[in-house]
């Protein structure tokens, strides 16, 4: 036998086959071990300082103190919006979370202690994530957790007297903010009001120059939300050591916080609180009138009402009717009142109807009229002929009530409001302009409504204004498009009265015809103005022409009182007429108020305060007309408007006779009684500011009751 043969095979393929396994499994490890070399070397050394502080904030937790938030004041130091010192009952969830049963017994004697629900107090402390329904706590878990900002001194005491009862919870005085409605005033849809930051408001505002913190409140809506940066402050940040299992270590960095400016307004408490009542009682005396076309009461649903100096665009007193009260929101809303807030039936309170309630102007709008008639050529002091009814084709446009005065010129024509003057100087304009078939139409009525300043903006200080509507060729083109295909399907072999129209409509929907231009140049049709685009454009002809952005802040005072930056006046266009025309309109609605639509409401009103008005009635669609009334002296301009309220004078006529015997102090007889004018001039300084930098505020009475209302007429258009 061989000497190789005793042993078997030759091992030379099995021991390639093993080395071959060694060499791949050596490449395995030395991949791995490289991968990880690479990526540690990622983690510590190229991303090393940004994993360290994600790190170091793993075992440092934030306690964050709200700074208190800034006064909003009246224009002599008066507080809208200020905070109260109410007992608040908080607690520490951290704490809570280190008992056996997690709080759950303290909760439940806590709850017993404020008369409340165990279930209701248990529900505030839990953490909100997607699946948690409100309530819940929002903030950090390391934060204290508000329970409730009413609780009694006795129940304070009684939680701070059995500490032991109570691990965890504390019962501490905090600023809260409080509406304080001086003098009866409300003030509701100016002022606004406040609820927690949301997560996204919070990302947002990671990189701007005032980042906001779970804890912060922020506003919603009126001067809250436009002044909210500088009301706000800055918050106090106090950094804990807290282990893995979230227990406090040590105390690692305090920042204190920084209290929020104060805003003097232009508003005035004592005459905002009269605006608010003298509308909402000509609500409830239009409500008690009969509507003659419908043989209803008037609705009156709703109303606005702008008080102005005519000379700078301050707002004086701005009050919106529904109205609600703003400390409903303070300590959270609860799902009742918002839904009463929010609900349909409500009429939605939260509106400013100032500057978001929009309607036709009616003959308010004239004086826009007028100025584009004698821009487009047409005299001022012409004869023009004011019959009963105006036709065009087949279409008979009657003047209010069907009255004629014959040949006036325009300045009469605004002081009876005749109707029929603007259709003739309109549809003129219109066959000037080429009719139905234009090439290079001026459309004068349109462009000066514009320069007026509607269709846009005044620019007041307030969020969420709205533009109104100039129904011009443009917008008409527009609308055109977005219905055409509606009206061309409800006017196919539909011979009704809604068919013809709709298909009218489609054929021509896109013109401007002949009765869309006159009746815009009566302020109806398609037109849609805000109260506080009116009292802009009221204030500019009493000026002389100048369109103040209206403005209700007046100046941001700093905690201290050190630094006060003012806010001062600015104007945006001028209005698009000469100084005599000027001169023309004023003399005019000088005659509305003395001999014309509004004169018995200024019945004995004193010469030495020259008056000013325009009365309007708008008819709308479906609804009762809306009651507008337009006036000014050299200081204010009075604004008001009543949706379904009825005719100018009949329905606002009143209140606004009140408002400015209240800012004059004037009585019944006319006579002036200096000692009971309110405001007889604008207020031009700020509230003294004392060196602690508080602001002195003066005392405020009540309104006095009101008189009994006259009588009302329907006369006024």
């Amino acid at each position: 036998m061989s000497p190789h043969s005793s042993g078997g095979a030759p091992q030379t393929g099995r021991t390639s086959r093993v080395a071959i396994r060694l060499i791949v499994i050596q490449i395995l490890v030395v991949s791995l071990l490289l991968t990880l070399g690479g990526r540690l070397w990622y983690l510590q050394i190229r991303q090393g300082d940004t994993y360290t502080a994600e790190a170091a904030d793993n075992h440092i937790q934030q306690v964050v103190a709200p700074a208190t938030r800034g006064s909003i004041l009246d224009a002599r130091g008066v507080p809208l919006a200020d905070n109260e010192t109410r007992l608040v009952v908080s607690a520490n969830r951290t704490d809570l979370m280190k008992m056996k049963d997690r709080g759950r017994s303290v909760l439940a004697r806590l709850a017993g202690v404020l008369g409340l629900k165990t279930e209701d107090v248990t529900a505030k402390v839990r953490l909100c994530d997607a699946k948690t329904p409100k309530p819940c706590w929002a903030g950090s878990p390391y934060q204290p957790i508000p329970i409730t900002d009413e609780a009694t001194t006795q129940q304070a005491l009684q939680i701070r007297e059995r500490a032991e009862d109570f691990p965890g919870i504390t019962a501490e005085p905090t600023a809260v903010r409080r509406y304080a409605g001086p003098g009866g005033s409300n003030t509701a849809q100016v002022l606004g009001y406040l609820s927690p930051v949301t997560d996204d408001e919070i990302t947002k505002a990671k990189t701007s120059r005032t980042p906001l913190m779970r804890s912060d409140q922020v506003g919603r809506s009126g001067l809250e939300r436009q002044y909210d940066s500088e009301l706000r402050g800055k918050a106090g940040v106090t950094r804990y050591e807290v282990d893995n299992l979230g227990r406090v270590i040590g105390k690692a960095k305090s920042d204190k916080a920084v209290p929020g400016a104060n805003i003097v307004t232009s508003i005035d408490a004592r005459v905002q609180a009269i605006a608010e009542r003298e509308l909402d009682q000509a609500m409830k005396d239009a409500r008690k009138e009969m509507d003659r076309n419908t043989g209803t009461n008037y609705k009156a649903d709703a109303g606005a009402v702008v008080v102005m100096e005519s000379k700078t665009g301050r707002v004086v007193a701005m009050a919106s009717n529904p109205t609600y009260d703003p400390n409903a929101w303070v300590g959270g809303i609860s799902a009742k009142d918002y839904k009463a807030l929010t609900g349909k039936d409500s009429n939605y309170p939260l509106l400013n109807r100032a500057i978001q309630g929009q309607a036709a102007p009616g003959s308010i709008f004239k004086v826009i009229s007028a100025t584009a008639a004698v821009n487009a050529g047409y005299g001022f002091n012409d004869n023009y002929n004011c019959s009963s009814s105006y036709n065009i084709g087949n279409q008979v446009f009657k003047n209010f009530e069907s009255k004629g005065y014959g040949p006036i010129n325009l300045g009469r024509a605004l002081e009876v409001s005749c109707d029929t003057v603007f259709y003739d100087l309109a549809y003129r304009q219109w066959q000037k302009d080429g009719g139905n078939n234009p090439k290079h139409p001026a459309d004068w009525f349109y462009k000066t409504a514009h320069q007026f300043g509607l269709g846009k903006e005044t620019g007041i200080d307030l969020p969420n204004e709205v533009r109104g509507r100039v129904p011009d060729r443009e917008w008409k083109k527009k609308y055109w498009d977005a219905n055409k295909d509606t009206w061309c399907k409800q006017g196919k072999g539909d011979t009704s009265y809604a068919g013809l129209i709709a298909k009218e409509n489609c054929e021509s929907g896109m013109r401007m015809r002949a009765g869309d231009s006159v009746n815009y140049s009566i302020g109806q049709g398609d037109t849609l103005v805000t109260p506080i685009q009116m009292a802009t454009i009221y204030s500019a002809i009493s000026n002389g022409g100048t369109l103040y952005n209206p403005t209700i802040g007046k100046a941001v005072v700093s905690p201290d009182g050190k630094q006060v930056r003012d806010i001062p006046p600015t104007a945006h266009g001028k209005l698009p007429f000469s100084g005599n025309t000027r001169d023309q309109l004023d003399a005019a609605l000088a005659g509305v108020a003395s001999e014309g639509t509004a004169a018995w409401r200024f019945e004995g009103w004193p010469k030495q305060i020259p008056m000013h008005a325009k009365t309007g009635t708008a008819e709308v669609y479906g609804k009762q007309t809306t009651s507008w009334f337009a006036t000014y002296t050299s200081d204010y301009t009075v604004i008001m408007t009543i949706s379904q309220g009825g005719t100018g004078s009949g329905a606002s006529g009143p209140a606004v006779r009140k408002i400015y015997n209240a800012l004059y102090g004037v009585d019944d007889q006319g006579k002036i009684d200096e000692k009971k004018a309110l405001l007889p001039h604008p207020e031009e300084k700020l509230p003294r500011i004392e060196k602690d930098g508080t602001i002195e505020a003066q005392h405020i009475d009540p309104p006095p009751s009101p008189s009994a209302s006259p009588s009302r007429k329907e006369e006024d258009q």
